[in-house]
């Protein structure tokens, strides 16, 4: 799973700053991730920006003081940038496209990606980097139809933890599991939830998912008798890497030594919530520390190979 956080794609925008071309002065996102993007490279090149409707109505977003006086009437704007966070199969740009084609004879329009897959390097006139597949970013991890294919965890990732006097195993417990609030709120199915709640608070752990139009395809859980025999277990890591070796391409989980006991155990990646990085089987980490020393065109060949 190749995975890009906002930090990498600050990253990735900073380090390709020198692709836009002199004389740009108005950046255009594409909505809705692509604004993202927009206003990261605006901030860092100094320039407005706004989104395709707010452009195809010749208007741009309001800026701060400092701004004030690089602010032109519409008109005056001559070299524009169209971006989008990432193109995959091309057809969201391929729209734009067809969109803003002959709205501005006088405009120079310049279409952009921060990441482009292998076949699609030209949909755009400026890529930042190429991600080949499977590829997942932190800002539509939630929101993407990969779900379906992954696992993840409940407590600390769709809700908070329970406190202490809550984890009871009894009534403050089944309060807390029908009374908390939705943490991160998925809008794609997903397709393994695997959690430590035990087997016995599953009609209450359904009802919850359903009052929140939670949508799953499947529900695995610890099949102890109480909280004492799950303690005795001690193996909150070791079920949750046992469900995944068997199912799914991504872990979504909250603790941090359980992601990376869950990754060490099953040799495949662990998203963690709460450390908002992807955990590595250290011998894929030596992996890429051993990327990160040689020269960028071997590294880019090796990326290449390790995809396929």
């Amino acid at each position: 799973m190749n995975y890009r956080s906002i930090e990498d794609l600050n990253h990735t925008i900073t380090s390709s700053l020198s692709k836009i071309p002199v004389g740009t002065d108005l950046i255009v996102g594409v909505p809705r991730s692509g604004l993202l993007v927009a206003n990261l490279l605006a901030l860092h090149l100094n320039l407005p920006f706004t989104d395709v409707e707010g452009f195809m109505n010749g208007r741009i977003l309001q800026t701060g003081y400092r701004l004030k006086n690089y602010i032109k009437p519409f008109p005056e704007y001559r070299k524009v940038i169209v971006i989008e966070d990432s193109v995959w199969s091309g057809r969201s740009i391929d729209e734009v496209k067809e969109k803003l084609t002959g709205i501005y004879p006088d405009k120079e329009l310049v279409y952009a990606a921060a990441y482009v897959g292998p076949d699609t390097t030209e949909k755009v006139d400026i890529y930042f980097d190429v991600v080949p597949g499977p590829r997942i970013f932190e800002w539509n991890m939630m929101h993407h139809d990969y779900l379906e294919q992954c696992c993840v965890d409940i407590d600390g990732v769709l809700c908070i933890d329970p406190t202490e006097d809550e984890n009871d195993d009894g009534p403050n417990y089944e309060k807390f599991l029908s009374n908390v609030d939705p943490f991160f709120r998925p809008t794609k199915t997903i397709g393994y939830l695997v959690t430590n709640r035990l087997e016995k608070y599953r009609g209450l752990t359904e009802a919850w998912l359903a009052k929140h139009n939670i949508k799953y395809n499947k529900l695995i859980m610890l099949n102890l008798p109480n909280k004492q025999a799950r303690l005795d277990a001690n193996n909150h890591g070791g079920f949750k890497a046992d469900v995944y070796r068997k199912y799914g391409i991504l872990f979504i989980e909250s603790s941090i030594w359980q992601s990376q006991h869950i990754a060490e155990a099953t040799g495949k990646p662990v998203y963690c919530v709460d450390a908002r990085k992807m955990i590595y089987p250290s011998a894929l980490n030596e992996k890429k520390a051993t990327m990160r020393r040689l020269p960028s065109a071997i590294m880019n060949k090796l990326k290449a190979m390790w995809s396929n």
